[in-house]
């Protein structure tokens, strides 16, 4: 029998006695002025896209005046913990957006109610109105617990004008070329790169390692992190440091390496740095394009990221939520959300939007989107991959480093967290 932490102990009997007593998020009715009940939800958003859900929420209830929507938006780096406070303490959202790699923990401790009983009534819920990718980001044990809202992927952006003077009329489309190209833009002089790796990526990697044939987990959940595949993966990833292809502690962000005369030509990004770019690279205009991630031994996979709406296990405005939540999936809705957030709508109807079918960048996550996969449902992969982050960067800082060792070890060490 796995080990249990005390927190997780101290959550899963507080979230048991909250629902044998009836606790959880307040009715909120009240009445208007002419006498009809209305029912207040509370909406909790992360991010600074979180900063643009009052305007949804207006529009929500334009066509519901009997429920008035609360929102309050919360950082990212301190919403994972507000959440599991509110787990403990039954005192939370109605509606949480959910990043779909908390999907598997939240779900395990049972504080996401399960909409399927809710399907007949809102049809706009329904699971083939999505991409299946995302519908796996919020499905856990049977259970669809997070309607997706928005998606990214991620793929290559690169500078068409430097890639050309290197002898590439297009983007490197094998794990071969990407090597090659990186290599000939570094060797432009000093200072200069080819690829710009994010190593505080956490799905990099991962996606990576898919590609390149690893199954990241066997049948019975036991991590391969040390098996061929997944080292090989290390060992590549590495190889553009080793070869000053890549920067380490470069200092300027991506945009920065991006524009001018190119410090770092290639990244690899979700669909938020485009209207960055626009923004803040008008230099490059022209000059510059976006593409599918090159191909690792027979594929290439992307991570399917974003985030789903959930309704909390304890919530008493549960038909309030749930329309709601359903209101933010029309396709109508999610690109009245692109045009203010600049995300990609999860609904596969909103795709036949001609901003979306025309947009040569935006075409490029559409085509992505087909090869894009969820990070695993494991319900402690979120730690696994920031440790993750901890041991490759002792290869990639350590010249000549053991990478099967450091592998090893970061093995032991999600086979630990695994068996908490």
């Amino acid at each position: 029998m796995r080990k249990k932490t005390a927190a997780t102990v101290l959550a899963s009997t507080l979230l048991v006695m909250g629902i044998l007593s009836g606790c959880g998020s307040k009715s909120a009715e009240t009445t208007d002025n002419s006498g009809n009940k209305v029912t207040t939800i509370s909406v909790w958003g992360m991010g600074e896209e979180a900063k643009s859900l009052p305007k949804m929420a207006e529009l929500f209830e334009a066509e519901n005046p009997n429920i008035k929507v609360e929102v309050q938006a919360l950082p990212w780096d301190s919403a994972h913990d507000k959440l599991l406070t509110a787990v403990a303490s039954k005192k939370g959202p109605d509606v949480v957006q959910m990043g779909t790699t908390w999907i598997p923990e939240f779900a395990n401790a049972k504080a996401l109610m399960d909409l399927t009983p809710y399907l007949d009534k809102y049809p706009g819920l329904k699971q083939d109105n999505f991409y299946p990718g995302s519908v796996q980001t919020g499905t856990f044990e049977g259970a669809y617990v997070g309607v997706p809202w928005y998606i990214d992927t991620r793929v290559l952006y690169y500078r068409t004008d430097l890639l050309k003077e290197v002898g590439y009329d297009q983007a490197p489309k094998t794990w071969a070329e990407m090597q090659d190209a990186a290599k000939k833009l570094a060797d432009r002089g000093q200072g200069k790169y080819g690829f710009a790796l994010d190593v505080k990526e956490q799905s990099l990697s991962f996606m990576l390692a898919r590609q390149n044939g690893s199954e990241l987990f066997d049948a019975a959940g036991k991590p391969l992190f040390n098996q061929p595949a997944f080292v090989d993966t290390v060992k590549y990833m590495n190889s553009f440091v080793e070869n000053g292809s890549a920067p380490v502690d470069l200092g300027i962000d991506a945009i920065q390496g991006f524009r001018g005369d190119g410090v770092a030509p290639m990244f690899i990004s979700g669909p938020w740095m485009v209207q960055l770019i626009k923004d803040q690279a008008p230099d490059i205009d022209g000059k510059w394009a976006t593409a599918v991630l090159p191909a690792g031994k027979d594929n290439n996979f992307s991570s399917l990221g974003g985030s789903n709406m959930s309704v909390f296990q304890y919530t008493e405005n549960a038909e309030a939520s749930v329309k709601f939540v359903e209101f933010m999936a029309k396709p109508e809705t999610q690109l009245k959300w692109m045009e203010l957030t600049k995300s990609l709508p999860s609904s596969k109807e909103a795709w036949n939007n001609p901003v979306l079918q025309e947009d040569a960048n935006y075409k490029v996550f559409g085509e992505q989107l087909k090869t894009a996969v969820p990070m695993p449902s494991t319900k402690q992969f979120e730690e696994i991959a920031q440790s993750f982050l901890s041991s490759f960067e002792k290869v990639y800082r350590t010249k000549g480093a053991d990478v099967q060792k450091e592998m090893d070890d970061f093995n032991k060490k999600a086979e630990s967290i695994i068996n908490k």
